[in-house]
């Protein structure tokens, strides 16, 4: 008796709210379509400043441009500062540190995060691959530090400028192995550029990669209590069509698969953007020579800051045996 009359009164209100749905439908509708055309403005407006950077003095919608606070010199570090040119208007600027004794093992090619420069998160990694007698060349990618423009695409343009500092690194002569280096979105922007069939590293060092655009978006937004559906499909999306690429299918976890090369990764145990799992997913996929390396109490941060005893060793064992 009891379930038969929870029946009744279940049916007697969906009744209800059918009539309510059939007798408001417009405004409803109305309603919807509000809210919809709201969360696109604003997902709009979010990206572009979120994807932008204003230079300094200069005010406007988007991020502090990222700029080179520190020097090599600040390190005790001699370089000198080349420019490599993509056309007649933008450039990328690199600094070439050369190695520790004149008898050079290698070269690494370092790559920065989003909102990082060379100045800001290269010098330290830089430093110990110069005790290890490796030439480095650090670059900025365009959009920060001393290259044009002033935009990110969160590692997807940003592969075309690892594809071009590794051919200009040929062209220099610079001593092989070439070694890249990368940090969260750097190590996404090496991924795909192999990915894409444009270089060949003789190994790469990846720290903090993040596996798909779509997870980092959503772990940032549950970060700061923000609704990841749909808010995240939006903001892909419409970075998707402010800087003409697909984001959705922006997935180093899949570009991994492509790598040939010897890889060491870096992560940390307590990241908050990306989880264990999804790291280990990326690594097994890549088919070639690969160790993980988990930092236990480090999120994501400049590993070699947080334990430079493990992160030097690393580094140390992976290059002694390309």
């Amino acid at each position: 008796m009891q379930s038969s009359e929870k029946l009744v009164r279940m049916s007697k209100l969906l009744k209800r709210l059918l009539r309510i749905l059939i007798k408001y439908k417009k405004s409803i509708f109305r309603a919807l379509i509000i809210v919809f055309l709201v969360l696109n403005f604003f997902s709009y407006i979010a990206v572009y400043a979120l994807t932008h950077y204003n230079f300094l003095g200069h005010i406007g919608l988007g991020l502090s441009r990222p700029t080179n606070s520190r020097l090599p010199t600040d390190m005790g570090l001699t370089y000198v500062t080349r420019r490599i040119p993509i056309n007649r208007t933008e450039w990328l600027e690199t600094w070439l540190i050369p190695a520790q004794s004149s008898l050079s093992q290698g070269t690494l090619l370092l790559f920065p995060g989003n909102g990082g420069s060379k100045g800001k998160q290269l010098l330290a990694p830089t430093k110990v691959f110069h005790n290890l007698h490796y030439d480095s060349l650090l670059v900025d990618f365009r959009g920060v530090g001393g290259s044009s423009g002033n935009t990110t695409t969160l590692g997807v343009r940003e592969a075309e400028d690892v594809a071009l500092a590794v051919n200009y690194a040929e062209k220099l002569n610079l001593k092989h192995p070439i070694v890249l280096y990368g940090v969260s979105m750097g190590s996404a922007a090496i991924l795909r550029a192999i990915a894409q069939g444009k270089i060949h590293p003789d190994a790469i060092i990846l720290e903090l990669p993040f596996a798909r655009l779509l997870d980092a978006v959503k772990s940032r937004l549950k970060f700061v209590k923000i609704p990841t559906f749909p808010t995240a499909e939006l903001l892909v999306f419409w970075g998707s069509i402010q800087h003409r690429f697909n984001g959705f299918a922006h997935n180093p976890v899949n570009y991994a698969k492509q790598v040939s090369c010897p890889t060491l990764v870096f992560q940390g145990k307590d990241d908050k953007w990306t989880n264990i799992p999804e790291i280990k997913q990326l690594t097994q996929n890549i088919p070639s020579d690969k160790q993980l390396v988990i930092f236990p109490t480090a999120g994501h941060e400049l590993l070699v800051t947080i334990d430079s005893k493990l992160w030097q060793q690393s580094v140390d064992n992976f290059l002694k045996g390309l």
